[in-house]
């Protein structure tokens, strides 16, 4: 900004405008925001906001985008000269103030912001910004960044109306703006909401009356108690975090494969129902494989970091999609926890808000050191199988152990028998296939990782320079783990298993490629060799043949059909193995070798898009001059064990001794064939996306522009500045480190920001409406004093969120009428004021639970994978869905379960769902769009769930309201909206149903048209329940039916 003197500025306004200025400012002071009795413009509150909106941009954090030197989001750039040598503001004068004279200039060269820029300020605007500058231009820091501090309770007008802290807030806001709240609502309409916040159902009639007829002081308490202990409170609450979690069932992108995480979704549920604090619930999130003594729920937690979406698109570069996932983590960080907008920041520093492009990749270092793991999961019940298991496998050693008082001395003399025994193996770092779409890393052990695209069907080749004089007698293929792989592989199966259909080896001197020839294997073996078994259903080729897996020997038969396994069923697949193949004769190369290694994989599936490949995930090869090698029978940890001095060696590791060589003991074979059999009782489990630390860390590196590319300085792990500071710690702070600080009492945003969103979900609208940020372009917030306490009563309450749940919902604002005058609703539109209790359509998944509970189909039952409610076909089949997916409709109770559990592709969203605008899962949402459209109308009337919620209503009433129609109708009303319907209303439903009886009856309408194959109850005909289904249809479609009152 340069300063030019006032007489050669060009149009600037006149001294009369300056004046009209002025006065516009006295009075427009409180036009756009609420101020003070005296008329105080707050900079918070007044100024910061017009400053980020139109300022900023050129004048804000950004250095590297800053103009003229000049930055406005700090006192100093304001009041301190700027580099041009002018002075922004100067305090109680607007006409010596540069910024006055910018905002005020009629030239475009002087203006600001400019004319180009698209923005404009408007008169009122520029009348707060002098008369702030007349008020001596008083400056706070952003609300946002200043930690909560709890507030006085202010003097209202009519305190017997409040019931708790949160009606002095609101009270006072409405004495000052003049107002009155509303009267309460009537007990039916309080049940029906309490039921719809904290549960996300309806109560049945009877719920009703028993509230209705329960005349006790603490009946309204008595309820909160009984919802909040409900199973359904979890299931309603952990949707809203599952929004801001970003999950969903598939993979996204292109190939939007199916995921089964639905551990991690259930421990949402679990953690909400039993009042997991708020910290903690955060903590094990961020970092619960961090945490001490972390079991599976804490691992299963992190799934929150790795609901980000995956592509496996044919030559994708796996490392340019881990950094867009992580770039979602960080957003989602952001977001659900901080109530910040900080990803701007992975491309430059953040043009609002003070955080720079290097404080946003500290955050990140925090997240970048670790792998992002696939890990088997097991439920509680099947948590109690495995330990049976153990415990019963324990006994039966410990009792060969006191069976056999030497056997330490016997498994040490085998021990020493075994030691030395496996021939000198080189390992070599072969050139990596890049054929058929899938990715292969070389690891620095020189083993190759598999990923990206996985096809179905494929051979891969390898080749390897082996320099000097070499000969081979036999080669080795281990498989090994790595976090990566399903289950930790080794393989990339759905259960991180693998079929090698054929092995072979091709060799040529390194001094002449072209005389390469395939070597002929005479023996193949391996450390584990499972019978013949036929291939699973899911790798099914449409071929028609009869393919099956089974010992190594399947690796070297030549017969595309079969294929060699590791699997000996689970609990003990996902294990590293190997396997020695041994020449029919050593070959010799005096100048060196070039060794190709082919890998035939032809036992995945038809479909790779639907998670049917079957190939290695991890492997390495090495060679010998040995002819007379074996696969080593030793585990791989048992041979790393027998390194170890037996004195140093840990009790879990002589254990894992133990149980390897008690299998090679002739006399104990009963014994271990029950142990065998008890291995074949173990659960199969399921699958959960997590991350692990990793022992060596990555060097984390700001990305120009985001770029992944494009690596510039190394960051170490750290936070923003303008947040609080990390807690001390010993030695390199780590996740969990950052996860105690994003939870941190310290923290200005953290409370703050989920207190705000729990309030919009009961009321439509948070205290501040920009929930995913509460930074510097956030909108004020309607009552700042109730925000903050509410801010630190959470955090003083333990951060329990069911005691904040209880807080809200007993308030007499809470309990307010949702009905007001016109005038009212003019005044304000989204009750920012709160003069008026809530109201507003449910959410997605709701609707579609309201229409399950009222026709009693809904199955209650909580958790479980997720569920395939009927869905139109063409949906997942192309041009809808890029690959066709599968969709199995269930037709038992799986049908009628809660919309949570239905099974959420991003690509092809849930139609009755999405149509009420539930997000896809692809980022973080912590605020949902609320549309009103004719197609959700049509969803409600005609979608198949929606059509067999018709019937079964009508069905129900028939056989529970007795034998008048308008008994049935009050019933049916009552399961819909809970109170009774009017006279005016009865009257109009019950014509409605006298003339559709009345066609059905005369053979105008066909009764099966609308009752399909639902058979009436004993004593009614088909046509009376059509009748019914057709009222039950009005009643389901009512907008009544699907709103919060």
């Amino acid at each position: 900004m340069t300063s030019r003197s006032r007489s050669q500025r060009p149009g600037l306004l006149g001294p009369w405008v300056v004046a009209t200025v002025v006065a516009i400012a006295t009075a427009a002071a409180t036009a756009p925001v609420e101020a003070d009795d005296e008329g105080a413009i707050d900079f918070g509150r007044d100024v910061r906001p017009i400053l980020s909106d139109a300022c900023f941009t050129c004048h804000g954090p950004d250095e590297a985008n800053r103009k003229a030197g000049l930055r406005l989001d700090l006192p100093a750039g304001l009041f301190e000269p700027s580099p041009s040598g002018g002075v922004a503001v100067v305090p109680g004068s607007p006409e010596e103030s540069e910024l006055y004279w910018r905002i005020t200039s009629e030239d475009d060269l002087d203006r600001m912001p400019p004319p180009d820029s698209g923005k404009e300020l408007s008169p009122e605007q520029i009348a707060t910004l002098t008369a702030w500058i007349e008020q001596g231009a008083p400056v706070e820091r952003h609300w946002g960044f200043v930690p909560p501090e709890r507030p006085e309770l202010p003097e209202v007008s009519a305190p017997n109306w409040c019931r708790n802290p949160i009606d002095d807030f609101v009270l006072a806001r409405l004495d000052r703006e003049g107002m009155t709240p509303a009267p309460e609502a009537d007990r039916t309409t309080l049940i029906r909401r309490l039921s719809l916040d904290l549960i996300g159902l309806p109560p049945t009639p009877e719920e009703v009356d028993a509230f209705l007829a329960d005349e006790s002081p603490e009946a309204y308490e008595h309820l909160v108690d009984r919802l909040l202990s409900s199973p359904h409170y979890g299931e309603r609450w952990g949707r809203i975090w599952l929004d801001a979690a970003r999950y969903a069932d598939s993979d996204g992108y292109e190939k939007d494969k199916a995921r089964f995480v639905w551990a991690y979704r259930d421990w949402v549920i679990h953690a909400l129902n039993a009042d997991l604090p708020y910290d903690r619930f955060i903590i094990e999130q961020i970092a619960g494989d961090l945490l001490p003594d972390a079991g599976q729920d804490q691992i299963v937690a992190t799934g929150f970091l790795r609901n980000s979406m995956i592509n496996e698109e044919g030559g994708v570069d796996p490392e340019q999609f881990r950094m867009e996932a992580m770039f979602d983590r960080m957003d989602a960080i952001g977001k659900a926890v901080l109530g910040l907008t900080i990803q701007c920041a992975q491309c430059h520093t953040h043009k609002y808000d003070p955080i720079s492009q290097t404080e946003y990749y500290r955050m990140f270092a925090f997240l970048n050191n670790a792998h992002e793991a696939n890990v088997a999961v097991y439920l509680p019940e099947e948590q109690e199988r495995r330990e049976e298991i153990f415990r019963e496998i324990r006994a039966i050693e410990d009792d060969l152990k006191d069976r056999t008082p030497d056997w330490a001395d016997q498994m040490a003399a085998w021990e020493e028998s075994v030691r030395d025994d496996q021939p000198a193996w080189t390992v070599v770092r072969p050139e990596l296939d890049s054929s058929g779409g899938q990715k292969h890393d070389l690891l620095d052990d020189g083993s190759i990782l598999a990923a990206g695209y996985a096809p179905t069907k494929h051979t891969t080749a390898f080749t390897a320079r082996l320099e000097g004089p070499t000969t081979i007698a036999a080669v080795r293929l281990e498989v090994l783990n790595d976090p990566s792989l399903p289950k930790g592989g080794p393989g990339r199966s759905i259960e991180g298993l693998f079929g090698l259909t054929e092995f072979k080896v091709v060799a040529a001197p390194l001094d002449d490629p072209s005389k390469g020839a395939e070597l002929k294997i005479a023996r193949a073996s391996a450390d584990v060799n499972p019978p013949k078994a036929p291939l699973g259903a899911i790798y099914d080729d449409r071929s028609g043949r009869d393919r099956v897996t089974g010992p190594i020997g399947y690796a070297i038969d030549g017969d595309d059909l079969t294929a060699w396994t590791t699997d000996i069923g689970p609990g003990r697949s996902n294990v590293p193995r190997k396997a020695v193949f041994v020449l029919e004769e050593p070959v010799s190369f005096p100048s060196g070798a070039e060794v190709t290694f082919k890998l035939v994989q032809n036992h995945g599936g038809w479909n790779s898009d639907d998670n049917q490949n079957n190939n290695l995930g991890r492997f390495r090869f090495s060679v010998t001059e040995a002819a007379d090698a074996e696969a080593d029978p030793l585990p791989a940890v048992v041979r790393e064990i027998l390194a170890i001095p037996l004195e140093e060696r840990s009790p879990e590791q002589l254990d894992a001794v133990f149980s390897y060589w008690r299998t090679t003991v002739p006399e104990w074979a009963e014994a271990n064939d029950r142990i065998e059999a008890l291995w074949a009782k173990h659960p199969e489990g399921t699958t959960q996306l997590v991350l692990a630390a990793r022992e060596t860390p990555r060097v984390t590196r700001l990305l120009e522009r985001g770029d992944f590319l494009k690596p510039a300085e190394p960051v170490s792990p750290g936070v923003p500045e303008v947040l609080h500071p990390l807690p001390e710690s010993e030695g390199t702070p780590d996740r969990l480190t950052f996860a105690r600080w994003l939870v941190d009492r310290r923290s200005p945003t953290t409370a703050r920001s989920i207190v705000n969103r729990v309030w919009q979900s009961y009321f439509g609208v948070g205290l501040v409406s920009t929930p995913e940020d509460l930074g510097s372009q956030a909108e004020a917030p309607s009552h700042p004093e109730l925000l903050d306490w509410l801010a630190v009563e959470f955090m003083d309450r333990g951060w329990s969120l069911k005691r904040l749940h209880r807080l809200i919902v007993s308030s007499a604002t809470y309990r307010q009428a949702s009905s007001a005058a016109p005038e009212l609703y003019a005044r304000d539109p989204e009750n920012r004021l709160l003069a008026r209790g809530p109201r507003h359509r449910v959410d997605a998944e709701i609707v579609r639970d309201i229409a399950l509970a009222a026709s009693g189909l809904l199955d209650p039952e909580v958790g479980g994978p997720s569920v395939y409610p009927p869905a139109p076909e063409f949906l997942f089949q192309p041009p809808a869905s890029y690959g066709p997916k599968v969709w199995k409709t269930d037709t038992g109770p799986d049908r009628y379960r809660r919309a949570l559990y239905t099974f959420r592709f991003r690509s092809v969203p849930y139609p009755a769902l999405d149509a009420f605008d539930a997000p896809p899962g692809e980022q973080s949402c912590v605020r949902r769009s609320r549309s009103n459209t004719p197609l959700q109308a049509l969803i409600t009337l005609n979608e198949p769930l929606f059509m067999e919620s018709a019937r079964a209503l009508a069905r129900r009433v028939l056989a529970e309201a007795g034998d008048s129609d308008a008994d049935r109708l009050r019933r049916a009303f009552r399961l819909c909206v809970s109170r009774e319907p009017t006279g005016k209303e009865a009257e109009v439903l019950l014509g409605l149903l006298d003339r559709q009886r009345g066609r059905f009856a005369s053979g105008e309408l066909d009764p099966a048209g609308l009752i399909a194959e639902v058979p009436p109850p004993e004593g009614c005909s088909p046509v009376e329940l059509a009748g019914w289904t057709a009222v039950a249809r009005v009643l389901l479609n009512l907008d009544e039916t699907i709103t919060k009152e």
